[in-house]
Formats: C-alpha cells, sequence, structure tokens
C-alpha cells in the first residue's frame, strides 16, 4: 500500500491505495488560515504537522488495514510558502503562504538585482509576490531579529518531511517555485542566490519526484502505526502532483482545472520558456521534465462570488422560512437555457486582480454589454464563459510558443459540469476528456511514491497503469465560431479598460 500526504491551504489530506493505483480512503483534517494585517496570509506550520498525523492514523482506521504494511509514502503541498527554522529545527515565526501579497517591494528589489530578462532566463519566471524568495528578502527587511536567527527555509510539503524524517530536502517541481532555481540545471542559482546574498546551505537539497528522501523516525513511526524506517519519497508542489494524478506526465497533454483559480498545466520534454513572463516554467515532478502553466486568479471564485450575491428565499425553490443562496445546479440550468454568447454580455473575471496573462494585481471585474433584455441567466452564462476566455489566454499563449496541444483533460469544478465542459471544448476549439477518477495532488503524490518503490517503472507507467478516460467531450463546430468573435472582443476589453481600473483601484 502506498500513502499520499497533501499539506493544503485549509487542511491535510491523505490518502491510501493499494499497489495497483486503487483508492482505499481518504482523510482530512482541517487547519485555519490567519490574516493578521491587510494582504498577509500566514499559517501556524504546527498545525500542518498536527493535520498530517491526524489525517495519516484516520484513512489507516477508515480502510481498516495495518498501517505496518504500508511500503511507501509521498509528499505534496501548497507551493511557495516559506517555513523559517532556527539552527535547532525550531519554527521562528508563522510560515509566509503562496497568497500573502505583502512583497510587492521585495519583487521590484529582486528584480533590480538580478535583472527582469535574466530571472525569467534563469528561474522561468518574474518575481511575483507569491513566490518564497521575495518572503526571505522580507524577513531580511522588515524582521532582522528573525532573520539574525535564520538557519533553514523549508516549503511547507518540505517541513512535514523534517519532522517525518528529520532530513532536508525538497523535489525540482517545487523548488522551481521558489524562484531560486537554475530550471536546466534542477538545482539552485548561485547567480541569484549571490545577487540576493541568500545562502546555499539555508536551502534543502534538491532530488527528483520519485526519489526517497529519507525514511520514518522510530518514535513517529510508533505514533502513527507505519512501520519504523518507511521510506518518504520526495513527492512534488501540488499543481505538479495533480498533473500525475491526472496523468498529464507526456507532451501534448494538458489539464485545465476550474477550482477556486483556474489552471492550464502542459506537460513539455523541454524548456518553453515566455519571454514576457506571463506563463509559469516549472520542473515537473516526472524527473527531467518541465511543465508551463496558466492561471487565472477568480474562476470557480467568480462562479462562486455570484452565486453568493444573489441571495434568494427557499420560497422561490418550493421551501419557506430559511434563506438560501442559488445552489450550482441551479445556476448552470439557468444558464443553460441562454444561447452561447449570452447574447453579447461579457465578463471580465479579475475579481481579486489577474496572473495570465496581465501580472495585474490591480485588473477588476466587469460586466460589458449590459442591455435591458439581459436577465440573471445571462449574468450567470456570461460570468462561465468569462472564466474559459480567461484560461482561452494561457492556451493561446502556449500555442504561441509552439507547446503542442493534442489532449486537453478537464479536471476540478469545471468537470463536473457539463456545461462548463461544453464551454471549454467550444472556447478551447479541442476536444475535451474526463477522468473515471480524480483524487487531487495527494493522489499523484502516492503515485510518485509507487514509481520511488519500484512498483511502477516510470511515472507514466504508473499514469498508465491507473488513469483512465471516463468521457469525451467535442467541440460544437455551429458554437465555436460565435464564441471566436465574442473572444475576439473579450481580449480587446482588458487594454481598453486598464486605465479605468487603476484609478478605480486608487480610490
Amino acid at each position: 500500500m502506498l500513502l499520499g500526504i497533501d499539506i493544503g491551504t485549509t487542511g491535510a489530506k491523505t490518502l491510501l491505495c493499494d499497489e495497483n493505483g486503487k483508492v482505499l480512503a481518504t482523510a482530512t483534517a482541517e487547519y485555519p488560515l490567519h490574516t493578521p494585517f491587510p494582504l498577509w496570509s500566514e499559517q501556524n506550520p504546527a498545525d500542518w504537522w498536527r493535520g498530517a498525523r491526524e489525517s495519516i492514523r484516520a484513512v489507516i482506521a477508515q480502510a481498516g488495514v495495518d498501517g505496518r504494511t504500508v511500503a511507501g509514502l509521498g509528499l505534496t503541498g501548497q507551493m511557495h510558502g516559506a517555513v523559517f527554522l532556527d539552527k535547532n529545527g525550531d519554527v521562528i515565526r508563522p510560515a509566509l503562504l503562496w497568497n500573502d501579497q505583502r512583497t510587492a517591494a521585495e519583487c521590484e528589489e529582486i528584480t533590480r538585482r538580478v535583472g527582469a530578462a535574466r530571472l525569467i532566463e534563469i528561474a522561468g519566471n518574474p518575481a511575483l509576490t507569491g513566490f518564497q524568495a521575495p518572503k526571505i528578502l522580507w524577513l531580511h527587511n522588515h524582521e532582522p531579529e528573525n532573520y539574525a536567527r535564520l538557519a533553514q527555509v523549508l516549503l511547507p510539503k518540505d517541513y512535514i518531511r523534517f519532522r517525518l524524517t528529520g532530513e532536508r530536502a525538497t523535489d525540482a517541481s517545487d523548488a522551481a517555485g521558489t524562484l531560486l532555481l537554475d530550471l536546466r540545471q534542477r538545482d539552485y542559482s548561485d547567480t541569484i542566490l549571490d545577487k540576493l546574498e541568500i545562502r546555499r546551505e539555508w536551502l534543502p537539497r534538491v532530488v527528483e519526484g520519485p526519489d526517497v528522501t529519507g525514511s520514518l523516525l522510530p518514535e513517529v513511526a510508533a505514533e502513527l502505526g507505519l512501520p519504523a524506517g518507511l521510506p518518504v519519497i520526495a513527492g512534488g508542489g501540488d499543481n505538479a502532483a495533480a498533473a500525475v494524478g491526472t496523468g498529464v506526465v507526456r507532451t501534448g497533454v494538458v489539464s485545465s482545472s476550474i477550482g477556486t483559480s483556474g489552471v492550464l498545466f502542459a506537460h513539455s520534454d523541454n524548456i518553453a520558456l515566455d519571454p514576457q513572463g506571463r506563463l509559469h516554467t516549472f520542473c515537473h515532478a516526472v524527473p527531467q521534465k518541465y511543465h508551463m502553466m496558466a492561471v487565472t486568479l477568480s474562476a470557480g471564485g467568480a462562479f462562486r462570488w455570484l452565486r453568493d450575491v444573489l441571495e434568494f428565499r427557499h420560497a422561490d425553490f418550493g421551501m419557506r422560512n430559511a434563506d438560501l443562496r442559488f445552489p450550482y445546479d441551479q445556476l448552470t440550468a439557468m444558464a443553460a437555457a441562454v444561447p452561447p454568447g449570452a447574447e453579447g454580455l461579457l465578463f471580465l473575471p479579475y475579481l481579486t486582480g489577474e496572473r495570465t496573462p496581465h501580472l495585474d494585481p490591480l485588473a477588476r471585474g466587469a460586466f460589458v454589454g449590459l442591455t435591458a433584455r439581459h436577465t440573471t441567466a445571462h449574468l450567470i452564462r456570461a460570468v462561465m464563459e468569462g472564466v474559459v476566455y480567461s484560461l482561452r489566454d494561457g492556451l493561446d499563449i502556449m500555442r504561441g510558443l509552439n507547446v503542442p496541444i493534442e489532449q486537453i483533460r478537464a479536471t476540478g469544478g469545471g468537470a463536473r459540469s457539463a456545461l462548463w465542459r461544453q464551454m471549454q471544448a467550444d472556447i478551447y476549439g479541442a476536444e475535451v476528456v474526463t477522468l473515471s477518477a480524480e483524487e487531487g495532488p495527494a493522489y499523484g503524490a502516492a503515485l510518485l511514491a509507487g514509481v520511488g518503490m519500484g512498483q511502477f517503472a516510470s511515472v507514466a507507467d504508473a499514469v498508465d497503469q491507473c488513469v483512465s478516460i471516463a468521457g469525451r467531450t467535442p467541440s460544437d463546430p455551429t458554437t465555436q465560431p460565435r464564441y471566436e468573435k465574442a473572444y475576439v472582443i473579450y481580449c480587446e476589453l482588458y487594454g481598453m479598460l486598464r486605465p479605468s481600473m487603476h484609478q478605480l483601484a486608487g480610490l
């Protein structure tokens, strides 16, 4: 049996599967997120450690198996976070997370020190507030007493590895999100480290996703009911591990995930860099491979926003004496009654700024084209279509960089909605497939553990044995031209509205 542990933003999820990849049980232990000041986002690493242990014990109990028969454990989790440790391995302060926005000045400092073009050439990305490197500079600039104690910097999942094994290690996919990695060497860049005055000895060693990084400490094994010396596999960052779990491990395969955010993830055998930094380029959890990623910040989040502001009473659904927001299936049923293109209504889904392609934290959402004819149903459809248009922006950049796109796999909430699947197929202009099961990053971490333990010959072999296609949604040739016309107008709107967006952000 194999364990996969995902140290997510809302909780730790542990998954147990057998040697053939069949999922036996999953369990999640939640923990809080703290925002002590505007733009700050922090968590206590002790909460991750508690959540990991609770979810491991729970998943073993749910499966009704002997935990001592587990053969390997893989790790994944939220990327980019910074866990600061002193020389004794104790946490210095709460961890800064991927969605923490306090480091804008440090990003400018990194760009000045390294150079914008040089940074993309080496690390594959511009300096963005989410990455780990600006968090280290922030500690230096704002908490010098804590910085003076600094001896180790770990990513979230790698702090759990440290507690499980006593070892400091990370994998190339997660390390690529620090902004400190030389993508070609798959090791830290001396140039960036020197420019930022960050010591190499602070950082964990970098290995490949299926590599063994250490073994379970005897006292931890005894507490969790797992075998002493259980191998702990490197794993991957959450997006890379999720890609393994959904089979995006070969050139030509792309995943389109609509969750709170939207992510397009493309496997690549070689590095493909966007000189403008609109796309992320990272190492993959597949050894010596890479991936490109486009991110829409408010995807399902925009859909939820609309749901939350459209508050109606239960009486609207034949019920009484209670308040209710529209259920999601009711929203999509209303949207399905509206023709594609929402009769000339467009939505820009920039409710929390935008990543791809604009890299603009001050971008704002907008409905454009409203008329007296438009109804709630039109608003719903326009929001859904606007999210897919935003993802299409990233897909077109990939195509412009000659990234092969032969199959698109829908995942997340956008895969469970027949309407959203059809929208993706029509707006992307490509067939969209769904999978027989989707278990998220924890499943990919478990499969990587299986590769590391020799139960699968390679990551591709693990995918071939364990991941299968359940459905196919072809694009509609009668609808696609209508979307193409609307998309051209959509692409023009940001440039025209940007000055107004920035002025409004300053009010």
